[in-house]
This record gives C-alpha cells, sequence and structure tokens, in this order.
C-alpha cells in the first residue's frame, strides 16, 4: 500500500504540514496544489529523498520557478495538477474538469479556494484539499487529502484535519 499526501496553500507556514507529515510517514509521493510560499525549498527536507514529489506554484508564488501546471501517473491514473486559479474554481470545477479530459487525465488535483472539495464533473475526479494555513470552510479546520493506493492501483481517498 502506498500513501499520498495531497496539501495546498500553505502561504510559508509549515507548522500543520509537518503535523500531517510526522503522523503519516513514510510518504511515498507528496502533490502540492501551490501558493507554498518558498515550500518547495524545504519539500525534500520535510519529506525525505523517497518520497516523490509534484508541486506546483501558485498565484502567491511570485519568485517560484516551480511549473504552473503538471501531468504524470498515480498508478493507472493520469492526474492533472494546477493551483487552480486560471480555471475559475471559485465558481465551478467545469473549466478545471474539461482542461485535464482534454490532456487525457482522470484527476485533476487544485488548490485556490482553501476549501476542501472532491467532486467528479464529465467523468474527471476534482480533488482540492484545502489549506493547510488558512481554511475557509465553514469550520475553518486546516485540512489535507490522504490517499492510500493498494498493489492493484486502486485509490482511496480520506480528507483529513489538523486536529
Amino acid at each position: 500500500m502506498k500513501k499520498i499526501l495531497v496539501a495546498s496553500d500553505t502561504h510559508g507556514n509549515v507548522k500543520h504540514l509537518k503535523w500531517v507529515i510526522e503522523r503519516n510517514k513514510p510518504l511515498d509521493m507528496f502533490i502540492f496544489c501551490g501558493d507554498g510560499e518558498g515550500l518547495e525549498r524545504e519539500a525534500e527536507e520535510l519529506l525525505g529523498k523517497n518520497c516523490v514529489l509534484h508541486m506546483v506554484r501558485g498565484n502567491n508564488d511570485y519568485f517560484s520557478d516551480l511549473p504552473g501546471e503538471e501531468e504524470f501517473q498515480i498508478g493507472p491514473y493520469r492526474a492533472f495538477l494546477t493551483h487552480g486559479h486560471r480555471y475559475g474554481v471559485n465558481v465551478s470545477n467545469r473549466r478545471l474538469a474539461e482542461e485535464a479530459r482534454d490532456r487525457g487525465c482522470g484527476l485533476a488535483f487544485f488548490g485556490h479556494t482553501h476549501r476542501p472539495q472532491m467532486e467528479e464533473v464529465g467523468g474527471v475526479t476534482c480533488i482540492n484539499p484545502g489549506s493547510l494555513s488558512y481554511p475557509r470552510q465553514f469550520d475553518r479546520r486546516p485540512s489535507f487529502m490522504l490517499i492510500e493506493q493498494e498493489d492493484n492501483g486502486r485509490l482511496h481517498f480520506h480528507q483529513g484535519y489538523v486536529e
């Protein structure tokens, strides 16, 4: 069983990210949906050299060399990773799902809204882990997504919250 951590919108504050990593390590993959504001410089140190990193820049990552978007495989699934601000995710996930589908991806990871969400749109599973630093959902709990991947490739999604 592989463990994948999905996080977003830490905005320079890694306190809660460290808490999540400590409670879930070892991790096989880390997916970061942007607005880390320097997190890329600390990620390998926090997660270890054996953890595969997929990170994109967000609308507040002004001095980042991270890509704006990325495509990669999670077992048999093709994934699209973006911050989401260029796809109107504050209003709807429709444009995000269309872009992912056009790229041949069945999973679309995004952030930007600071609200955890998992929604299927037109055959694409759109996943937002929420924010570990500045949550905006009703209960304002810092959030993340943990994905467990079975040996056969099947994925199990678990929305997590910092206690």
